[in-house]
């Protein structure tokens, strides 16, 4: 379900794909363990969250420096949930098999989002970054939106 019609273009990026799938599996297995480890489950749920959501509130802002800051801020986040998940294997509260899917996803999403801050970077340089949504420029740049 969307709440806008159009799409944004960020959700074409497969480390914020990765990053939704993420947030999705987190919280289907944490579901298993949410009555006995409550705050474990929470900040879990919490941290996957909000990798998602700080992209799409980056974005939304309009420029290359915020849309970058939302991702290392996403990033972060990922970063939190990864140490969960790495207790959450030691202490047997994931499979094998979830702890691998979860681990593959958390590599690609790390690794896909440094290269795409890269790209914003030099899109910059280009001056060819497109403000993502209908608001006019000043003095030609990206950085100052009305």
């Amino acid at each position: 379900m969307r709440l806008l019609k159009n799409k944004a273009a960020y959700e074409d990026l497969k480390f914020y794909q990765d990053i939704c799938n993420i947030r999705r599996k987190v919280y289907l297995i944490t579901e298993r363990f949410r009555k006995t480890h409550l705050k474990v489950v929470s900040q879990m749920r919490d941290a996957a969250r909000s990798a998602k959501q700080n992209i799409r509130e980056g974005y939304k802002r309009g420029t290359i420096g915020e849309f970058v800051r939302g991702i290392k801020i996403s990033l972060a986040s990922l970063e939190e949930l990864g140490g969960d998940i790495e207790d959450c294997k030691e202490d047997n509260l994931v499979t094998e098999k979830e702890f691998q899917e979860l681990s593959q996803l958390y590599r690609s999403a790390n690794y896909m989002a440094g290269r795409y801050i890269v790209s914003l970077y030099k899109l910059e340089r280009e001056g060819k970054w497109k403000v993502p949504f209908n608001r006019l420029r000043e003095k030609g740049t990206s950085r100052n939106i009305k």
